[in-house]
């Protein structure tokens, strides 16, 4: 018997025909001798159609009025779950995150989970009761309802699954697992059996929209074993775990595990700057301070004029508020022009394989040079190359790059011009 948490997305919960499906896929744990508790996302469209109300009501909301609004999505998906197990004969309930509580921080719309009081849930389950739980939601100190932000529900998940000590975290989702690259990119693309917690970190952080970025930080932290599946196929999916899952010679095989692409992101460039101590500060601290995440940065200093250009990337969403808090830091700054670029794309290749193999970098310059794209910025980690081009590139670049690290797979025909 083991203990499992199971979390379902907005495309599996999207209508009562889907939630009957998740419904059976949970009898079928539970009549299995599993203890299962199962976290909930909104229907599919439902927060869009919640923010939009907030929005409309007025553009200067009160972020703890939007949190009420925007979580009553995952409330309405967790009782119809309920229902529908209990319509099969499993023993069912549904738990909103300020019952349990799932404590999370002031932040209205971006809070971070805090802890979770699991007497109430361990009670639940050892009695024999399916937790159904809505995702993406808390409570903060001052009683009132908090939001984790847009796709909080793995974070939930995890949390929860952390608190449980769940043997497994199970999130189903409308993909069947981990993909070298965006299948609908590259049709070659291979379903990978497991990838290590650094790696799919970097491919969420990269652009891979498998996972929310934070739910694998704190499976990583806490060690908790995910597994990425289908709602709509019984098929394998991909396991996400710690490197010592790994044989040694799997991890030496491997050099690339991934290739991911980001279009959310904007270039910025402030020119002439002046080239002294302090000068660098003065452009990224308002930027923190405004909470506007910064990324690729890139420093070119001019020895004749002793002033340098930064050029650096943002989300492309925060673009008008990134360029607005400059100009009102020009005069502390010092820079003589501000531009912006949208037409950009970043790109990544990542693998554990990089710590003991030499000339990633290097192919992955030679390849996109080969043809004839050009890289604007690059920044790179222990496991990650990233680089800068222009978005009309982007779907060439993965193509030769998944081919470049031999990521293909042999069982679809090759594409055109790849």
């Amino acid at each position: 018997m083991a203990r499992i948490v199971m979390k379902f997305g907005g495309t599996s919960m999207a209508g009562i025909e889907r939630i009957r499906a998740v419904a059976e896929r949970v009898k079928k744990e539970v009549d299995a001798g599993n203890d299962v508790a199962v976290i909930v996302s909104a229907m599919a469209g439902e927060t869009d159609r919640l923010v939009q109300f907030c929005r409309e009501a007025s553009s200067l909301y009160d972020p703890r009025e939007y949190d009420v609004v925007v979580a009553s999505g995952e409330q309405v998906s967790a009782g119809l779950l309920a229902i529908m197990l209990q319509s099969m004969d499993v023993t069912a309930r549904s738990w909103m995150g300020w019952q349990l509580p799932i404590k999370t921080s002031e932040a209205h719309a971006s809070a971070r989970i805090a802890g979770i009081d699991t007497d109430i849930l361990a009670k639940a389950i050892e009695g024999g009761q399916v937790a159904v739980i809505p995702g993406f939601q808390g409570m903060t100190e001052e009683g009132r309802v908090a939001t984790l932000g847009r796709g909080g529900s793995d974070t939930s998940a995890v949390a929860v699954a952390a608190a449980m000590k769940a043997d497994r975290c199970d999130i189903y989702t409308d993909v069947d697992g981990v993909y070298t690259t965006d299948p609908r990119i590259v049709p070659r693309a291979r379903k990978l059996a497991k990838v290590t917690y650094e790696e799919m970190l970097e491919l969420a952080s990269v652009g891979a929209k498998v996972l929310q970025t934070r739910s694998v930080g704190l499976a990583m932290k806490h060690g908790v074993p995910l597994q990425v599946l289908s709602s709509f196929e019984d098929k394998p999916g991909t396991m996400i775990v710690g490197e010592e899952e790994f044989e040694e010679s799997e991890m030496e095989e491997q050099l690339i595990t991934g290739v991911a692409y980001d279009k959310n992101e904007a270039k910025v460039t402030l020119t002439s700057v002046a080239d002294k101590p302090g000068s660098v500060a003065h452009i990224f601290t308002p930027l923190a301070e405004a909470n506007i995440n910064v990324d690729m940065i890139v420093q070119n200093f001019a020895r004749e004029t002793g002033n340098t250009d930064v050029t650096f990337t943002v989300p492309r969403a925060d673009l008008a508020r990134a360029l607005d808090v400059l100009e009102k830091a020009q005069d502390k700054i010092g820079y003589r022009e501000i531009s912006s670029d949208t037409n950009i794309c970043k790109v990544s290749v990542v693998g554990v394989g990089m710590r003991s193999h030499a000339g990633v970098a290097s192919t992955m310059f030679q390849t996109l040079a080969d043809r004839g794209i050009n890289i604007m910025a690059i920044t790179t980690s222990e496991i990650k190359v990233s680089v800068l081009i222009e978005e009309d590139y982007t779907e060439l670049a993965v193509r030769v790059l998944h081919t470049a690290y031999g990521l293909d797979s042999e069982d679809v025909p090759a594409e055109e011009g790849a």
